[in-house]
C-alpha cells in the first residue's frame, strides 16, 4: 500500500500535474495569485476534460489556491500533498450531500414503526433500472433485510417479465398485477401486501421516461405523491455524462412542481450505472450531487448482482488527478 505522498508522487511523475505544479516549487518566497493563475488555469482546463462541469472545476481551484496562497512551500512534493489534500477536501464537501441518508438504519427504524421501507426506482429509457434494483435487493438480502418487488412498470412489454426473473433469481416475492394498470395503485397494493407479510423493504420499479413527457410524468408523480415513499433513487447512467445531469435536474424539478405533499417531493438519492465503463470522465457524478443535493448512493459496474459499490471519493481525486 502506497501512503499519501508516495500516491501523489506516482501521480505526479512526468505527467500534467508534474509540469503544472513543478514551476511554482523551489522558492522559499510566500506564494502569490500570480504565481499560481497559470497552473490553475491548466487544472480547471484538465478537470473539464474529465466532465467535470466549469463552475465545479472552478471552485476545485478555489480550493486549490486557498490552500496554497501565502505559504511556504518549497518543494515540489509538499506542493503536491497540498495540492491533493485540498482537492480531496474539496470533493468531500462536493460529494456529501446537504441531506445524509443512512438506508439500514432507515430500514430497521420504519420496521420498528412496523412499517415497509419503500424505495422508488425513476429514471429516462434503457438505464438499466429494473437490473440495478434487482442489485439493490440482493445488497438489501446480504444484510439480512427482507425484500419485495413491486411491478410497477406496467407499460414497457416484458418489464413484468424481467422482474419476475429477478424475483425468481433472488428467491424473494413480487407483487404485480400485468400490464395497463394504474402504477400509483400497483404500488399501494404492493406496500399493503408487504405489511400484512412483515417485508422490511418494497423496492418499486417504474416505467423509463424521459423528464420532458408531461403524461408519464405525472403519472409518476401520482405514483410519489399517492404513496409517499421513503426514499426516491434516480438512476442514470455514468457513461452519457452531462445529460444525465440535465435528466436529473428536470426530473428533479418536475417532480417538485408536480407535488402535492405539504413538503414537495423530489429525488432523495443517485445510482449511477456503467461506472466501470467512464475511464476518467467521473466529474458527471460532481455535477449530478452539486446541482441536485442528493446523494450518490451506488453505483453499478458491472453485469451481476455483486456488481454494486458505495461511491469512493479518494479514488475520484486520483482519477481527476491522473
Amino acid at each position: 500500500m502506497m501512503d499519501k505522498d508516495e500516491a501523489v508522487r506516482s501521480t505526479a511523475k512526468d505527467g500534467w500535474f508534474s509540469s503544472m505544479f513543478r514551476s511554482i516549487a523551489g522558492s522559499n518566497a510566500e506564494l502569490k495569485e500570480s504565481d499560481l493563475q497559470p497552473a490553475l488555469k491548466s487544472l480547471k482546463d484538465r478537470l473539464m476534460t474529465k466532465n467535470v462541469a466549469e463552475e465545479i472545476a472552478e471552485k476545485l481551484c478555489e480550493s486549490v489556491a486557498a490552500s496554497l496562497l501565502g505559504k511556504k512551500l518549497g518543494s515540489f512534493t509538499r506542493i503536491s500533498s497540498s495540492v491533493q489534500t485540498a482537492m480531496e477536501e474539496a470533493l468531500v464537501r462536493i460529494l456529501t450531500p446537504r441531506r445524509s441518508i443512512d438506508v439500514l438504519r432507515d430500514i430497521h427504524a420504519a420496521k420498528d414503526r412496523g412499517a415497509p421501507y419503500v424505495i422508488v426506482f425513476v429514471g429516462v429509457n434503457g438505464v438499466g433500472k429494473s437490473t440495478n434494483l434487482a442489485k439493490v435487493a440482493y445488497w438489501l438480502l446480504q444484510h439480512d433485510v427482507s425484500v419485495t418487488l413491486a411491478a410497477c412498470d406496467t407499460f414497457r412489454s416484458g418489464a413484468v417479465e424481467q422482474l419476475r426473473t429477478h424475483a425468481r433469481r433472488l428467491q424473494i416475492p413480487i407483487f404485480e398485477k400485468g400490464y395497463e394498470r394504474d402504477p400509483a395503485v400497483v404500488a399501494k397494493g404492493a406496500i399493503q401486501e408487504a405489511t400484512r407479510n412483515k417485508s422490511d423493504v418494497v423496492l418499486v420499479d417504474t416505467a423509463g421516461r424521459m423528464q420532458d413527457n408531461e403524461p408519464l410524468m405525472r403519472a409518476l408523480s401520482k405514483l410519489i405523491n399517492l404513496n409517499n415513499p421513503d426514499l426516491v433513487l434516480f438512476v442514470g447512467e455514468a457513461l452519457v455524462g452531462n445529460d444525465a445531469v440535465d435528466q436529473l435536474t428536470k426530473f428533479s424539478q418536475k417532480l417538485t412542481d408536480l407535488s402535492t405533499a405539504p413538503t414537495a417531493r423530489s429525488i432523495d438519492g443517485i445510482l449511477l450505472t456503467k461506472f466501470d465503463t467512464i475511464d476518467d470522465k467521473v466529474g458527471a457524478a460532481l455535477s449530478m450531487v452539486y446541482v441536485s443535493g442528493a446523494p450518490v448512493m451506488f453505483v453499478g459496474c458491472g453485469q451481476s448482482y455483486t456488481d454494486l459499490k458505495k461511491l469512493n471519493v479518494k479514488s475520484i481525486v486520483n482519477t481527476l488527478l491522473e
